[in-house]
């Protein structure tokens, strides 16, 4: 298992948009992948789940995966999601 936090860039944090890209990318590797802010988690790979979070700008998350590609996905997504624009 691999897990990296980060903080929330985009303005709108994980929501519309920036979920979106974020889900889009997620689908892309084979792990199974979770997003986590506090006690509470959700699949990284699905839009309702991870708006139940409301993570907003500047807020720390921690992205964790297991599988094959689980540092590749991580590293992706924590790049992703800690850039101010998507």
């Amino acid at each position: 298992m691999v897990e990296k936090e980060t903080t929330v860039g985009p303005a709108e944090g994980l929501h519309a948009r920036p979920a979106a890209e974020f889900i889009k990318r997620a689908r892309q590797f084979s792990s199974d992948v979770k997003v986590i802010k506090g006690d509470r988690e959700a699949n990284a790979k699905s839009l309702v789940k991870l708006m139940t979070l409301g993570a907003k700008k500047d807020e720390k998350i921690t992205i964790q995966a297991e599988g094959d590609d689980a540092e590749e996905a991580v590293d992706a997504l924590v790049n992703l999601v800690s850039k101010n624009e998507h």
